[in-house]
């Protein structure tokens, strides 16, 4: 009944930059998508809510199943809302978990709320605000305390600069556990100067981070997503290499000395001198 309903309205909502937010049927699986101004920013699948079907978001719940015991609680902070997929994965595999999620805009809030409903007595709160202006708002039992922050924000097909610095990360950091993990969602193209540049500057924050990301994407051969991972501790990575090798899009993790290699010469993102992640061509989107 609510897929028949949805398909026919398409319900859709009008952003603060005056973009359009659009609920749809996947075109290339079961769930739904949300749409913003033309881009595809999340996949749910309300019977299932581990079907993650963007690859991106696979990754980052491989190394989010990694945390500590399977199915232990955790508590988490997400910078982004989309359409929830991540924290309705964490409440799916780890019930009783503690979330939060900062938000900037509402009527988007409002539209997956209604139209893609959140588990009933899921421990998810959304916070409206900036992402980086919220972090300071969290409660301060918070500090020292995440199990893991997902950075996945963008406006449109962008991440803001402001949330691509040192200064940021150094922010988001305080909140890790000793064992917490960092996972940021990077997009760039041909080159990876943005990406090479935000693991240099994630590197300078937190000692221990690795990359996972499908293989042309990571060679710049492709506009793709990238996924820092970033720890104040060692990170689970045992098995993590043959995971990323499975699936229809092989990826990879970078680690080590070819992530320094990676970043060799990127200068760090400051708040006085960061770009917005670069914007991908339509093609990228094309159906």
């Amino acid at each position: 009944m609510a897929r028949a309903r949805v398909e026919q309205v398409r319900p859709s909502a009008r952003l603060g930059d005056g973009t359009l937010a659009t609920i749809a049927p996947s075109e290339y699986d079961t769930g739904w998508e949300l749409i913003v101004d033309g881009t595809p920013q999340s996949h749910v699948d309300l019977d299932d809510p581990t079907h993650l079907h963007f690859e991106y978001v696979s990754r980052m719940a491989a190394v989010i199943d990694r945390l500590k015991l399977p199915g232990q609680p955790l508590t988490a902070v997400h910078l982004g809302a989309g359409a929830l997929t991540v924290p309705r994965y964490i409440e799916a595999t780890r019930p009783g978990s503690r979330q939060q999620v900062i938000e900037l805009e509402q009527p988007l809030v409002e539209l997956v709320r209604e139209h893609l409903p959140l588990p009933r007595g899921a421990a998810i709160r959304v916070r409206i605000g900036d992402a980086r202006l919220g972090l300071a708002r969290l409660p301060r039992a918070l500090v020292g305390a995440v199990d893991v922050l997902v950075s996945d924000v963008y406006a449109g097909a962008q991440t803001p600069a402001h949330l691509t610095t040192v200064e940021f990360y150094r922010e988001a950091a305080a909140l890790l556990a000793p064992d917490g993990v960092l996972l940021v969602n990077v997009a760039d193209g041909a080159g990876l100067a943005f990406a090479r540049r935000q693991v240099a500057t994630v590197r300078e924050v937190l000692p221990h981070v690795i990359v996972l990301a499908e293989v042309q994407t990571l060679k710049g051969r492709r506009f793709g997503n990238l996924v820092i991972a970033a720890s104040p501790s060692p990170l689970p990575t045992q098995w993590l290499p043959r995971l990323m090798a499975a699936g229809p899009h092989p990826a990879k993790v970078a680690e080590g000395d070819e992530l320094v290699e990676f970043a060799r010469g990127a200068r760090l993102a400051t708040d006085g001198d960061a770009t917005p992640s670069p914007k991908p061509a339509a093609s990228v989107f094309e159906r």
